[in-house]
């Protein structure tokens, strides 16, 4: 029998070593095992608390959250606008453009069929397209869009033709579904995706950051409301043969514009070249682009509109007190100029006369009682030396006479001539005249009760009432007779001015205006009207003055926008007058 392979009692150190090392290994594993856990089990503590600091943030500032996830790639580049009720005015939509590639054939001719040929293909597509013009871009050999803004049955029309050059790209373009309605309050978007001249270009960062993007920018515009102006407005160009008009409509209380129309206008769609600028030639002659805009970038001198304003300032200063007062109607020379009326209107005017006939003489007079220094802080406190107060990029700049007013000029202001503001000026000025004294700023944004601004006082309640009865009864009884709608008791005052020109005033040239509030009873809107060089047809009866081609329109357009708004007519209601009906013929005889 062999001898064991070690003496009996001895320790075999090559098994307790080979344990003992495979404890260690063990021991290291667990160890490894455990760290690995904890360095699991930190991360994922990191992420938690890096999670909840981001929810705390976002919880804290409101800031979204959806920039660089993947819903970033679902919404469109520029966000909708709407109107006040939601009717989308612009939006971005995706269509097939209609694109020369003349590097898709590798070799040999870019088209499989002659640029004739092709071309013939295309114009049985699109009827409208310049057949030479479309020959020439296919032999240039340039790259470039042949159209934009096809339909997907189009699309496959131009596949069947079987010319790998012509391509339909899917693209984002500005879509505005209404065309040409309210073009000067949205603007357009130009090819480089920046927006210009409207509410594209005023909400520029708010459109395309991703807030915008994914909640549509309300404008306080009624589409219902807008649609009407402008379609009154086209009438009223066409029946006097206008070369323009213009027109605002304005929430008494609050400064929201329910319209605003510029014409001619101009297709957001398809915006051309000639749309934004005017020849010399054109512009000697007084005539802007279709894209400027009249009612807040336009100054005019605004005529007899004015003369309510400076009899407010009169009521309110105590220089007038008494209605009934009469002013002699001689004209007047003043530092070498004559101020006249029109026609003789005898030999002295009370107060409501002179409104209803626009005498300039006697609103000279009271000007003068007033003061200019007095004329000028009412102007000022209306807002009317500095640019319109509106959210759009045009507003032009008034008129404004600097420094000490003196007394020809003093008079002159008080009649509508020696400043010159825009119509939204004007349209402000009125709300403050009705609403019972307070001048807000326009805008375009639809607000909500709780942020309607408190705005400045510049007549008193008194002051207002009294002129509400006064512009109520220019309409009964004066210039404005055609602007009356039975039911809606309509206010206002008409006024007809000479355009300047290089050489003094161009007597045959006139900017006629209707600045008008309803009901009178008590005002929600004012509404103002004005065409650029009306001419006297046989529609206007042959007249070119405000009370013949301006107040006709606001005729009109008040009983449809009425209803549209809330306001029916109604005939058992009014205005109460019957203190100042005894100081005008027409009403002491009840005519």
């Amino acid at each position: 029998m062999n001898a064991p392979a070690f003496p009996i009692g001895a320790i075999p150190t090559t098994v307790s070593t080979g344990r003992r090392k495979l404890v260690n290994v063990r021991q290291r594993s667990l160890l490894v095992a455990k760290l690995r856990t904890l360095w699991v089990l930190g991360v994922f503590v990191l992420v938690g608390i890096c999670s909840l600091g981001r929810i705390t943030y976002l919880g804290v500032t409101g800031a979204s959250a959806h920039r660089g996830e993947l819903s970033d790639a679902l919404v469109p580049d520029r966000g909708e606008i709407v109107d006040r009720n939601g009717v989308p005015l612009a939006r971005d939509f995706r269509v097939y453009s209609l694109w020369f590639n003349p590097k898709a054939m590798s070799e040999g001719s870019p088209l499989i069929h002659t640029p004739d040929e092709v071309a013939d293909g295309l114009i049985r597509i699109f009827p409208d397209l310049d057949r030479r013009e479309l020959i020439g871009k296919l032999t240039a050999g340039k790259p470039g869009y042949l159209r934009k803004s096809i339909l997907p049955e189009d699309a496959n029309k131009v596949h069947a033709l079987g010319e790998p050059a012509l391509e339909y790209p899917l693209e984002t373009t500005r879509f505005y579904p209404q065309g040409s309605m309210a073009a000067h309050v949205l603007g357009y978007v130009d090819s480089y995706g920046k927006g210009q001249i409207g509410m594209e270009q005023a909400f520029e960062g708010q459109l395309t950051s991703m807030e915008g993007r994914t909640h549509p920018s309300v404008l306080s515009i009624d589409f219902r409301v807008q649609s009407a102006l402008e379609d009154e407005l086209n009438k009223g160009m066409a029946l006097s043969q206008a070369k323009g008009a213009a027109g605002v409509i304005l929430d008494v209380d609050t400064g929201e514009v329910l319209a605003l129309a510029s014409l001619p206008s101009f297709d957001p769609n398809h915006v051309q070249p000639g749309d934004m600028m005017v020849t010399s030639a054109q512009a000697r002659e007084g005539d802007v682009p279709h894209g400027f805009n009249r009612v807040t970038n336009q100054v005019y001198e605004l005529g007899s509109t004015f003369k309510p304003i400076t009899v407010a300032a009169a009521l309110d200063a105590g220089t007038l007190t008494d209605l009934s007062r009469r002013f002699p109607a001689a004209p007047l020379h003043i530092a070498g100029f004559t101020i006249h009326d029109d026609e003789n209107l005898g030999s002295s005017l009370n107060i409501p006369e002179m409104l209803i006939h626009s005498s300039n003489i006697v609103a000279a007079q009271i000007g003068d009682e007033l003061g200019g220094a007095r004329l000028k802080k009412t102007m000022e406190s209306l807002g009317m030396n500095e640019r319109p107060y509106i959210e759009l990029p045009a507003r032009g700049f008034p008129i404004w006479p600097s420094g000490e007013w003196p007394r020809l000029r003093t008079m002159t202001v008080s009649f509508g001539h020696g400043i010159a503001v825009t119509p939204l000026h004007l349209a402000a000025a009125y709300c403050a005249m009705v609403n019972g004294g307070i001048w807000r700023p326009a805008t375009l944004r639809k607000l909500d009760p709780s942020s309607v601004p408190a705005g400045r006082r510049v007549f008193t309640a008194s002051t207002s009432a009294r002129i509400r009865q006064l512009l109520r009864m220019i309409v009964e009884y004066g210039t404005g007779r055609k602007a009356d709608a039975s039911g809606f008791r309509i206010g206002g005052k008409t006024g007809s001015a000479e355009k300047p020109g290089a050489g003094g005033y161009r007597r045959h040239s006139l900017i006629t205006t209707f600045a008008a509030a309803f009901p009178m009873d008590k005002p929600r809107y004012v509404v103002v009207a004005m065409m650029d060089e009306p001419q006297g047809t046989e529609a206007t009866s042959f007249q070119r003055t405000a009370a013949w081609n301006a107040a006709p329109v606001v005729g009109r357009l008040i009983p449809r926008i009425g209803p549209l708004l809330g306001i029916m007519p109604d005939e058992t209601r009014d205005i109460d007058i019957s203190d100042l009906k005894p100081l005008i013929p027409q009403g002491a005889s009840g005519e």
